[in-house]
């Protein structure tokens, strides 16, 4: 035996070996129960937790966007449709270098830097794991097939469906109904984030941002299973969309695209309206604009032409364009003078050519230099005669005229579903000292009793006017919608009355204005028969367009000055330039003893009133009685056969 198995205790190591191996084993022992209980914890107490945690994780709700509605005119032609166009998206979990997907897919297509810079800003906005990201819109069937063909090469690029807008009647509509865009991030936060979770698009401007609530829908939901990267799986689940409403406008297309010829190549408006209802039946801004550039995303290029065109075809003039009214207020001034008793219905004065408020001091001329002699209020009206506004006027006092102006809804909004109009300007001595012009003279109230001076009006304030006139003070307040389109397998296409939809809600709504009531009723036929004077008198500044009709119209001429002259200066038409000239207005209802239509022309620079708008409103009248004749026409042919 050596020396080191004698110092060696074989008992005492086996004693060490066994009380670790019973410490380890004890120590497994424990952690053998952690685990156990952990596990009973998880999968018996944490159960119906973990496993509502778990199906969240699993089971998503993917958001399905709705079908816009339809735009119809009142004779169901489609004025605003939805089309298939298609896309080209990139799936971000499936592209692995987007920059060098980018430059491939730029060899195939053509991709504008603005179509790049816009879809990088897109990639960095927050989306759910999955959504594809669109890159390029409305591919023809060359480029969808050349993408197609690469698609190996091209992993995560997708050619994508989807149902945008379109507007086939161009730059004819687009003043009447605006158009819709791809939503930003300022209008997401607008809206209702929920409903508008798989949208693209939104209303932008006129009746598709007014009535986006109605046009919108209801956003539907597929129940999906996704694995743990968030890929659907399968579709569990599903609550279809409810497409948005379909709405009918009193707009008619004929007589748009009518009147919209009548102004070709010049800058002007014309609204029509229909008294009895309110309804506009055309509204025209010339020139326009083609809303399908916009709906998808203009170029930077088309859209520099539109913005610096001196022609300003961005511009609403029917809606934002304010002018001086001239002549056309002068049956609503005579109207002030007489029911308030300032002077009677028989007052006369007379004309030499100028109107003085002091002894030798300023001549405020009327536009006939040898003035109109002798001129009561029906001369007033027909002939145009300012020195007769003139002096009724300094008899009365702003306050008084500007009152009864805006009964007729002079300087205020008063359409019920066109937001973008603005109110113009109705005069007043508040109005001057509000805005801190100084005091009110005497001079400003000769000045609006002509239509000129500070006072500004729209298109449409004055065909309202013009309507509430026909009405005799009946309101009906301006509107496009008619109705909504209900449809039905068993009955057919309904239409719900306009009047009974509650839109009170909606951002941009008016009041309507209250009657206007007279002292004597009798007045309301005084000044409508001196309108109808002016179109068929012998001496009426629109007699020429009140020939060969069988039927009356009255009407008021117009024409506003856009440059002062001086004081004894002549007008000259030919030595100002084009843009310097007068405005032409005509203001116009018929038929005079049942109004069905009611008219205002601008045409900006366009010369008199008489010459140039006051033709124009006669086809526009003449227009609206061949297409009711004709619509007669065809109801009485269905009935017999």
């Amino acid at each position: 035996m050596s020396a080191f198995d004698s110092l060696k205790d074989h008992t005492k190591e086996g004693r060490v070996f066994l009380s670790r191996a019973l410490i380890a084993f004890v120590v497994v022992l424990l952690l053998m129960g952690v685990l156990i209980g952990r596990l009973y914890y998880l999968q018996v107490i944490q159960h119906d937790n973990l496993a509502a945690l778990s199906d969240d994780n699993r089971v998503q709700l993917k958001p399905v966007a709705p079908t816009r509605g339809l735009i119809y005119d009142r004779n169901g032609t489609l004025l605003a449709e939805n089309r298939p166009s298609y896309s080209v998206t990139l799936l971000k979990e499936k592209v692995g270098d987007v920059e060098a997907t980018l430059a491939e897919l730029q060899k195939l297509i053509p991709i504008t830097d603005r179509e790049l810079k816009s879809f990088r800003k897109r990639l960095k906005q927050r989306r759910r794991p999955y959504e594809t990201v669109p890159l390029r819109f409305r591919l023809n069937d060359d480029e969808i097939a050349r993408i197609a063909v690469n698609y190996q090469r091209l992993p995560g690029v997708q050619v994508e469906a989807d149902l945008i807008r379109y507007y086939p009647f161009g730059a004819g509509l687009v003043h009447a109904l605006g158009y819709v865009g791809r939503i930003n991030e300022k209008e997401l936060k607008r809206v209702d984030s929920t409903d508008y979770s798989a949208t693209h698009y939104i209303g932008k401007l006129g009746i598709e941002k007014f009535y986006e609530p109605l046009l919108h829908g209801d956003v539907g939901y597929h129940k999906v299973e996704t694995n743990a990267r968030g890929r659907v799986m399968r579709v569990l689940e599903r609550a279809d969309p409810v497409p948005g409403k379909d709405i009918v406008l009193h707009l008619d297309i004929r007589l748009q695209q009518a009147a919209e010829k009548l102004v070709e190549g010049r800058r002007a408006a014309i609204v029509a309206i229909d008294p009895k209802t309110g309804g506009i039946l055309a509204m025209v801004s010339n020139p326009g604009y083609d809303p399908n550039l916009f709906v998808t995303g203009i170029s930077t290029k088309a859209y520099k032409a539109l913005r610096e065109s001196p022609d300003l075809p961005l511009f609403n003039r029917a809606l934002r364009g304010q002018y001086p009214p001239g002549s056309t207020i002068k049956p609503m001034v005579a109207m002030s003078v007489i029911d308030s008793g300032i002077v009677s219905p028989s007052h006369t004065i007379h004309d030499p050519g100028f109107f003085t408020l002091t002894n030798g001091g300023r001549h405020y001329r009327d536009w006939k230099r040898g003035g109109h002699g002798k001129v009561g209020l029906e001369m007033a009206i027909y002939q145009s005669c300012d020195v007769w506004f003139y002096d009724v006027s300094n008899r009365a006092g702003v306050d008084v005229i500007s009152n009864y102006l805006g009964k007729f809804g002079l300087g205020q909004v008063t359409s019920l579903d066109l937001p973008e109009a603005l109110p113009g300007i109705l005069p007043s001595k508040a109005w001057k000292k509000k805005t801190g012009r100084g005091s009110w003279y005497s001079g400003d109230t000769l000045n609006l009793s002509i239509g000129q001076g500070w006072m500004l009006t729209t298109p449409l304030q004055l065909a309202t006017a013009s309507a509430v006139m026909a009405n005799r003070g009946v309101w009906k307040q301006p509107r496009m919608l008619k109705g909504v389109m209900q449809h039905s397998q068993s009955d057919g296409n309904t239409i719900v009355d306009g009047t009974i939809i509650d839109i009170s809600g909606l951002e941009g709504t008016s009041a309507v204005l209250p009657n206007v009531k007279l002292k004597n009723d009798k007045y309301w036929q005084k000044i409508i028969d001196a309108m109808i004077a002016v179109v068929h008198g012998p001496r009426g500044t629109a007699r020429k367009v009140g020939k060969g009709i069988d039927f009356q119209i009255a009407g008021k001429t117009g024409t506003a000055q856009v440059v002062g002259i001086k004081q004894d200066a002549v007008y000259d038409a030919e030595s100002l330039a084009e843009r310097h000239r007068d405005h032409a207005l005509f203001i116009a209802f018929a038929p005079a003893d049942k109004p069905e239509i009611a008219v205002s022309v601008i045409v900006e620079n366009g010369g008199g009133g008489s010459s140039t708008a006051a033709p124009i409103a006669r086809e526009v009248i003449d227009a609206f009685m061949t297409l009711k004749q004709q619509d007669a026409d065809v109801k009485e042919l269905e009935r017999v056969l």
